[in-house]
């Protein structure tokens, strides 16, 4: 009586990757650059965007601690403000 010899589950697993990665539709070299460009041109605002944000809650929070007027009023104002969108938001999404 002849053994059948179990197949190794790297190999096996190996050669189901490579058989599905045959079948990946792959973009082509223009549709790749122009995606990466779009990536890095999305990054890139965000970044700038979280920075300016953070900078200016930077200014309100040293403002907010040195106990300016000005600073704390800002800081009621960006609360409501955000608190009043996520309301917004939360109703326009229901129903």
């Amino acid at each position: 009586m002849t053994e059948v010899k179990k197949e190794n589950a790297i190999v096996r697993y190996l050669r189901e990757t490579l058989r599905e990665l045959k079948r990946v539709s792959w973009p082509t070299r223009d549709e790749a650059v122009r995606l990466t460009g779009t990536v890095l041109l999305v990054t890139a605002l965000m970044g700038l965007f979280l920075w300016v944000f953070d900078a200016l809650f930077g200014l309100l929070l040293r403002g907010v601690i040195a106990l300016e007027p000005l600073a704390i009023g800002l800081s009621v104002l960006a609360a409501l403000a955000i608190a009043g969108a996520a309301i917004w938001i939360e109703r326009s999404t229901e129903g």
